[in-house]
């Protein structure tokens, strides 16, 4: 069934006549990006989480030789017996870096340590538990193949073949994968700038004192937490006052510095006519209504160069909405090869309670129950003020918008933080 619609017969369902569903909101912001030029020359170990801005071709072959997989006696495939016991003289060794000078002849094997070099007329390597050893000789039984725990040269990779792909992310395996074949800087695309303030009077900083009416600015450290993980260069320009010329001076500083911009509060009906009113004068801006919750209200457009995402004001709605649509479009602008989010469907533990009509983004805890099954259950209130609700889960519980609820045991879609944010 499509998200954007409920069913007829549910009179319960919320009207959501002209509202854009997640698919579609998504589909129209990628359209918008493209990848920010510059490359930089970077070493490996700063390279960590950046975005690879060509292609990589191994200049060697990995491993570099061919060489044991296991320790044992490495020995001609000719001389493994095929029924019975046969005796081979051992006729030296090899270690890892100190490899065995000569050549492995008829009724002759070398013993050999995991990772050193195979010697000159040995294809095979026999464990060491599966032999028996008699001074200077060796017994072999049967049931043993050509070529076994031996690992051969480019096994893994071979000199002039493509091994990572521009647009890749690089993380742990590939600063190894990279060391592997010597190479010790390596070319990403520039840091992606962001910059980021809230709007509204009621706001206030760190070490204030909060008056009647008034709360901490929470969007801001949870925006420079997301943003910060994805390793862009950041710009954080504070809250914002309800003026028409600091809102103006906040967007201009802002479009003229950065290639994105975010904003939190401002982006609902009736709400900040002064951001509104900038928006129209600076950029291209839309002002969309999602089939989504939390996270109805999403202003995306240009100011200037910049790309523009005005997010909505409540915590929990800043996360969801910046991980649904902004995080996919950020990583395109960096350079990177963006695929749509993990899902998995799951049994749920709690029941869910949920009008049809919008995609609703639930917080949940995924875990393994008695049996070791995965299994996801509710945090608890689920409104969009409650930031609690985010701190206590791992995974948002995607509940389609035809959904009525969910009762105990019935599966579930689940996007998994881990990987996420």
């Amino acid at each position: 069934m499509n998200e954007s619609s409920a069913g007829p017969q549910d009179c319960c369902a919320e009207d959501i006549t002209g509202l854009l569903n997640v698919s579609e909101a998504r589909r129209r912001i990628m359209e918008l990006v493209a990848p920010v030029g510059g490359v930089e020359q970077v070493h490996l170990r700063a390279a960590l989480t950046r975005v690879l801005a060509r292609d990589m071709v191994s200049n060697i072959d990995v491993p570099p030789y061919t060489n044991s997989a296991m320790d044992g006696y490495a020995v001609r495939s000719a001389d493994l017996p095929t029924h019975g016991q046969d005796g081979l003289k051992v006729a030296g060794a090899a270690f890892a870096g100190s490899p065995f000078q000569g050549t492995v002849g008829p009724g002759e094997c070398v013993r050999i340590m995991t990772g050193a070099m195979l010697p000159d007329g040995a294809d095979s390597v026999v464990m060491q538990e599966q032999v028996e050893v008699s001074g200077d000789r060796i017994l072999i039984g049967s049931g043993h193949r050509p070529g076994q725990n031996v690992r051969r040269a480019g096994e893994d990779m071979a000199a002039g073949q493509p091994v990572l792909q521009r647009g890749k992310r690089l993380l742990p395996a590939e600063l190894g994968l990279l060391a592997s074949l010597g190479i010790a800087e390596v070319p990403v695309s520039r840091r992606l700038r962001v910059a980021f303030f809230s709007t509204g009077d009621e706001l206030r900083s760190l070490g204030e004192t909060l008056a009647p009416g008034e709360i901490y600015d929470s969007n801001r450290y949870t925006l420079y937490g997301m943003l910060s993980r994805l390793g862009v260069e950041l710009m954080d320009m504070g809250v914002v006052r309800d003026d028409r010329d600091a809102v103006r001076q906040a967007f201009e500083t802002a479009a003229t510095t950065a290639d994105a911009v975010i904003t939190s509060g401002g982006v609902s009906v009736g709400e900040a006519d002064y951001v509104k009113e900038t928006l129209d004068a600076m950029g291209r801006v839309d002002f969309w209504k999602i089939a989504m919750k939390p996270g109805k209200p999403l202003a995306v457009g240009r100011v200037g160069d910049a790309l523009f995402f005005g997010l909505p004001g409540n915590p929990v709605s800043v996360m969801v909405t910046f991980y649904q649509f902004v995080q996919p479009a950020l990583r395109a602008m960096m350079g990177e090869t963006v695929t749509d989010p993990v899902t998995v469907q799951v049994p749920c533990a709690s029941a869910l309670t949920k009008s049809p009509g919008r995609t609703e983004f639930q917080r949940g805890q995924l875990a393994r129950d008695s049996d070791g099954r995965l299994t996801v259950t509710t945090t608890g209130l689920q409104g969009s003020h409650v930031l609690s609700s985010m701190s206590r889960a791992n995974c948002f519980i995607v509940l389609p918008g035809p959904s009525a609820g969910v009762a105990p045991g019935e599966l579930v879609d689940v996007q998994p933080f881990e990987g996420v944010l």
